[in-house]
């Protein structure tokens, strides 16, 4: 069993907090396993070291692992520290909000969601946070 230091929320947020690195985290978010450097770079519209400066300050919140692989960098997106931030926020603000203190949904979209979760029109309501 691999053990990993725990996460500083505040060090996760700061990582979080810069716009190109929140365009790699949500790259990396869109793949399932590993992410090479290489599509990074044909991604975003900035030079290798910059990428390589990002992804190590990413790195260091944990927020992504990188390994080598002969010549070439890859990257994984930690999915359970996004979940421990995620969890951390929840424990601030527990309480959800009706979805009725929101901007409607448009018809479709409502009647889509009463249907698939099988609620009755009178009476449902769908929380969200």
């Amino acid at each position: 069993m691999i053990v990993r230091e725990p996460f500083d929320p505040t060090e996760v947020f700061k990582a979080l907090s810069d716009p190109m690195r929140w365009k790699i985290i949500q790259q990396l978010a869109a793949e399932e396993g590993e992410y090479a450097c290489s599509l990074l770079e044909e991604a975003l519209p900035v030079s290798k070291p910059t990428i390589s400066y990002h992804t190590k300050l990413l790195a260091q919140a944990g927020l992504i692992k990188t390994h080598k692989r002969g010549r070439k960098y890859y990257y994984v997106l930690q999915r359970d520290v996004l979940h421990e931030v995620i969890g951390t926020l929840w424990e601030l603000a527990p309480q959800p909000l009706p979805l009725s203190q929101h901007t409607p949904a448009p018809a479709s979209e409502g009647t889509a969601l009463k249907a698939a979760s099988g609620e009755c029109e009178t009476g449902a309501a769908l929380m969200t946070w």
